[in-house]
């Protein structure tokens, strides 16, 4: 099971989390999801856990707790949606993307100088 870990305290590691979560059972994985600018924590992650009741033990029980002076919030991971807007060849921006960008080079555009 895909567990979601939300207002993690900035300072929380990888291995942090996992030991978080140890005690009700096997941590096949823990994630703390960072910024890829600049490399700090985003203060979520992600935990999976194999046995689906030692999951939602862990759920039930440390939602809710304080982690590092903060309340944190634990729940299923929902799996991730197409956000759309994008284009088939996944380039947003052109005049056919669905990006909604513009091209104001082409003859005849808003910006086209002529004299």
């Amino acid at each position: 099971m895909n567990i979601y870990v939300s207002n993690l305290s900035f300072d929380i590691t990888n291995d942090d989390l996992k030991a978080l979560f140890t005690p009700y059972g096997e941590v096949s994985s823990a994630t703390v999801i960072m910024d890829k600018m600049s490399n700090r924590s985003r203060g979520f992650g992600f935990v999976e856990m194999q046995d689906e009741t030692a999951a939602k033990k862990a759920m039930d029980e440390l939602n809710g707790s304080t982690v590092s002076e903060r309340e944190i919030k634990v729940n299923e991971a929902k799996p991730k949606e197409d956000r759309g807007g994008g284009s088939r060849d996944g380039y947003r921006g052109g005049s056919n993307s669905g990006g909604g960008g513009r091209n104001f080079n082409k003859p005849g555009s808003y910006n086209q100088n002529r004299y």
